[in-house]
């Protein structure tokens, strides 16, 4: 055990002369005592190795380990007390990146996916319960200090086990939505309602949301209960709406509700949830407004109804249903 400290300290010893440049008969010596001993050279690839480390540091554990550090001094000889300064502190940083890494290790991962049409509810060991709408896929990490969803395409509820301790993120392809205990919704996918870009909705409590690659906090906004916004695919957030909160989380009971949504965008929303047979042609037929509340599971009697409540018509082509404006079916 003596011999290894003698040769840690020896190691360290060199690497603090080292940080300073040698001259060539120094370097001489640093090649000498390598060669001497491979007990010599792999006591310096391990001093080598945690100083190395030690830039990987989160700031506070740096500034509490600079704490350890004497004053530098420019007098000859003055590495030698250093060393023995370097050597601790290589040693306290190996136990810093040691616990570094040991935080950083996920205690939970898996990867849930719902099919199309299905809504599936998915219980974490935190206590936390996701409820996901049809064909999404999230894929969960739990840490020690922190908890994180991402969400690469679909929708899905957030009913969050608050822990002040461990903060809750959802990442997207664009925003990052921060929590400790809240329910909320977030809306990441490319058709449908979700075209325009991403839309996270607070049910209960309180969110942070942030351009995912935002620094410092530009760009971020926080919604409360109630309250609901939408970014583009960029991760730019658009104006708090209050009216839409609770139409854009009907789809957990099994519902879809369109607001002046176009008629194209409407049918691209129920394919979501199977296929509907439903076709547009005609790109006035297609920017069409529609409103109100529909079952996700009755497409059919969404197509049917169309021509009750729009200047439409439909058309047969086999299996599929052509949606046409009256104008074209009067020919």
């Amino acid at each position: 055990m003596t011999r290894t400290i003698d040769l840690d300290l020896a190691a360290a010893s060199w690497q603090v002369r080292r940080q300073d440049g040698l001259s060539a008969s120094e370097e001489a010596q640093f090649q000498a005592w390598l060669d001497a001993d491979t007990a010599h050279s792999q006591a310096y690839a391990r001093m080598q190795h945690v100083w190395s480390g030690l830039g990987e540091l989160h700031p506070t554990a740096v500034a509490q380990l600079a704490k350890a550090m004497p004053a530098r001094k420019k007098p000859a000889f003055a590495w030698q007390g250093l060393a023995s300064a370097a050597l601790a502190i290589c040693v306290m940083g190996a136990g810093w990146l040691g616990w570094d890494h040991v935080q950083q290790q996920p205690v939970f991962h898996q990867s849930f996916a719902s099919a199309r049409g299905e809504l599936l509810d998915v219980h974490l060991p935190d206590g936390s319960v996701l409820k996901l709408d049809t064909a999404t896929r999230v894929e969960v990490t739990l840490y020690r200090q922190r908890r994180e969803v991402r969400l690469p395409e679909g929708q899905a509820n957030f009913y969050v086990r608050a822990d002040k301790e461990r903060p809750f993120d959802v990442l997207t392809d664009s925003l990052r939505v921060t929590v400790v205990g809240t329910r909320f919704a977030v809306r990441n996918t490319h058709a449908g309602l979700g075209l325009a870009g991403e839309t996270v909705t607070v049910e209960d409590g309180r969110v942070r949301v942030a351009p995912l690659h935002a620094t410092g906090g530009a760009g971020a906004m926080e919604l409360t209960a109630g309250e609901s916004v939408q970014a583009n695919r960029t991760g730019a957030l658009g104006t708090v709406d209050t009216r839409l909160a609770h139409g854009a989380l009907l789809w957990r009971e099994g519902r879809i509700n369109f607001d002046n949504t176009p008629l194209a965008q409407a049918v691209a929303e129920f394919e979501r949830y199977g296929d509907t047979s439903l076709l547009i042609k005609d790109a006035e037929v297609a920017a069409m407004r529609v409103n109100g509340s529909f079952d996700t599971r009755l497409a059919a009697d969404f197509g049917s109804a169309l021509p009750q409540v729009l200047p439409v018509q439909l058309r047969k082509h086999g299996n599929v249903t052509e949606i046409i404006a009256q104008r074209r079916a009067a020919k």
